[in-house]
């Protein structure tokens, strides 16, 4: 049975007149319907182009699916007088969206990567069902529809897988499901087996795969970074066996060298044995005995009994039947291998095709990052440069350099005045150096008479002095004898001064005429008190000058042997600037003298090289690397340090691989 829907998925008609109802199922492709309906049918209104046909087995009641409705042919002749229309499952409407531009996802679990692409939807007719698998791929899509972008995501798996799906609800489900391995159907030679062709071609045989991906040039993708450096994968049982064939295989979607070589490992399994085709022609006799080992669809694994091959378990990659009205039974078979490739059709050949006209390849580009300016041991030359996440390979990195003279520039500066103060010292005692003495005279001077300056005179009175009682000091008693003449004369005795009180003299007169004689006393150890009444001193000083009398004379003195010591204490000087100009001539100027040899530093690594110059010095393996060995992408320096003062005038030029696929159109 066949019903028509609109859009809306609203039933329209039943066709009840419909012949040459068949299909054909492809594993893991879009399948296809066909129908027929006279000329004269007034149903032929209903049927319309990109609406909706949903078919029905009434035989075994089973449900085939859901399809738009695409190519109209009409046919009338003298023979038929038909209108006969050919369908696609409703999958096939992704194709009507695309992922415009680039669009990348990496790390994604397979669930997340799917049902991100089906948000893609303009309408979302498909939602996501069971996902058996969890993998970790890097994905990305440029200009690509949304099917193709869909069928992608499992290629790279290491393990069958097949898609299936539900339209009898609404909206789709669509599910990514593990194949079965254990034989669930039978093909038997007298039994079910109607016609079989079987296909060997050797000239499918590749034992050893060079897989290529984005890119051209030096700049393509390919696996060594992810294969130990070896460009292919290889099936070493197959090469021993049929010997080596060796295949390149490109493919411009992949950008990530995981994802490459996981499909081109998986193709490998295919291609490393000469492929046998069996077409195959049987009878679906489930439909007549009702056993579940006679049914023969799509996607099962059914046990090939035959007489004269060896017995072996296959999977049915396709299911066509010509006519369900006419035969139900009828069905006409394509098994392949367990190990088989799941993705590369004709159909998804052609899809690849389609796809890499649009596929932005990249494209080599030169940067330049140019450098003069002064540098010195203390300051060195730093050419800072970047590399953007998006710069795919790095092709060389080269750095052409010249040394200068150190180069100056003058021109005055108005300073401010300030006091500026100097650093402070702590002081210390300084010990001049030993001398060791010596006698010396002066110069001979030739005397003279000299004269004080006259003095007025005048009288004066001491200060007046209280009197007192005072005893002369003790004296010791002695016997004197004086001088004898023949003439008498008064003898003075003067007693010593009094202690305690002014000098007063005491003498003692004799007269007479005596002969010569002498005197003796003895005067015993006494002392003599005397009273001091309170007094004054009067005295009369005249005028009068000084004369004093200079005689030619030397003077000798003598230098002993000796040293001075001088103490510093801590200080400190200040200065006060003005506020002033320089004035200077105006000029560049350049020294004479060039450093002896220069030091090169690339992201903190030492490049053996010294020399004052150097033309296209390779410094790519002294760049920053990550643990896979690749150059990071980022900040990265290089700095050149000459000994002495110089002048550094540098050229470094990148060649990188770019794949534009950020920003806008500006």
């Amino acid at each position: 049975m066949i019903i028509t829907m609109d859009l809306q998925r609203n039933k329209t008609a039943v066709l009840e007149n419909a012949f040459g109802v068949g299909y054909e199922k492809r594993e893991n492709e879009i399948w296809s319907a066909q129908f027929s309906l006279p000329l004269n049918d007034p149903k032929n209104d209903k049927v319309k182009l990109l609406q909706y046909v949903e078919i029905e087995d009434d035989e075994t009641d089973e449900y085939i699916g859901l399809f738009r409705v695409l190519p109209k042919r009409t046919r009338k002749n003298e023979n038929q007088n038909t209108v006969t229309y050919e369908c696609q499952h409703v999958l096939g409407g992704l194709i009507g969206s695309t992922l415009f531009k680039y669009h990348q996802m990496s790390n994604y679990t397979t669930r997340a990567v799917i049902e991100w692409l089906l948000e893609q939807q303009h309408t979302k007719h498909w939602k996501l069902g069971t996902v058996e698998f969890t993998r970790y791929f890097h994905y990305s899509w440029e200009n690509e529809n949304l099917l193709s972008a869909l069928f992608s995501v499992p290629r790279p798996f290491d393990e069958h897988y097949r898609w299936t799906w539900d339209t009898k609800t609404y909206p789709w489900t669509l599910n990514l499901v593990k194949t079965e391995t254990e034989p669930t159907a039978r093909i038997a030679e007298g039994h079910n087996l109607k016609g079989l062709e079987i296909e060997e071609n050797p000239m499918s045989l590749w034992n050893r795969v060079y897989p290529l991906g984005a890119g051209e040039g030096v700049n393509q993708l390919d696996i060594r970074d992810v294969n130990n450096g070896v460009p292919y994968v290889e099936n070493l049982s197959s090469i021993q066996k049929h010997g080596l064939y060796e295949l390149t295989w490109p493919d411009q979607r992949f950008t990530d060298a995981f994802s490459l070589k996981a499909t081109a490992e998986r193709m490998l399994e295919l291609w490393s044995e000469p492929i046998i085709n069996l077409e195959i022609s049987a009878a679906d006799l489930s439909v007549k005995t009702g056993v579940e080992m006679d049914r023969l669809k799509e996607g099962k694994v059914v046990r090939l009994l035959l007489d004269d091959y060896p017995t072996v378990d296959l999977t049915i990659l396709s299911e066509k039947r010509p006519d369900i009205k006419a035969d139900p039974s009828e069905a006409m078979l394509e098994l392949g291998n367990l190990k088989r490739d799941l993705g590369d059709s004709a159909a998804d050949v052609e899809r690849k095709q389609q796809i890499n006209e649009l596929y932005s390849n990249g494209a080599t580009n030169i940067m330049t990052y140019s450098y003069q300016d002064n540098a010195d041991s203390d300051v060195p030359a730093v050419i800072p440069f970047y590399l953007d996440s998006d710069v795919v390979n790095i092709n060389t990195c080269e750095l052409t350099f010249r040394t200068k003279s150190f180069r100056a520039y003058s021109q005055s500066t108005k300073g401010g005045g300030a006091i500026v103060e100097s650093t402070s010292s702590g002081g210390e005692t300084t010990r001049s150096t030993t001398s060791g003495g010596s006698v010396s005279r002066s110069t001979s001077a030739g005397g003279g008479s000299t004269q004080t300056s006259s003095s007025g005179g005048g009288t004066s009175t001491s200060t007046a002095s209280g009197g007192g009682t005072s005893r002369s000091t003790a004296g010791g008693g002695s016997i004197s004898t004086s001088s004898s003449t023949n003439t008498a004369y008064g003898h003075d005795v003067i007693t010593s001064m009094a202690e305690g009180g002014a000098d007063r003299a005491h003498y003692h007169t004799i007269y007479g005429d005596h002969t010569a004689h002498a005197h003796s006393v003895s005067v015993s150890s006494h002392t003599h008190g005397f009273e001091t009444p309170n007094h004054t001193h009067g005295f009369s000083t005249p005028n009068h000058t000084h004369s004093v009398d200079v005689p030619s004379h030397a003077h000798d003195f003598t230098v002993p042997a000796h040293s001075h010591d001088v103490t510093i204490p801590a200080h400190t000087h200040s200065i006060t600037l003005p506020d002033h100009t320089h004035d200077v001539e105006h000029k560049i100027t350049e020294l004479t003298t060039l450093p002896r040899n220069i030091e090169i530093k690339v992201d903190g690594n030492i490049v053996p090289h010294s020399a004052l110059s150097a033309n296209r010095l390779d410094i790519v393996q002294y760049m920053q690397k990550d643990n896979n060995g690749k150059i990071t992408r980022g900040n990265h320096t290089v700095e050149i340090k000459p000994d002495g003062l110089a002048r550094i005038e540098a050229d470094l030029i990148l060649r990188v691989f770019i794949r534009s696929q950020l920003g806008g159109n500006y």
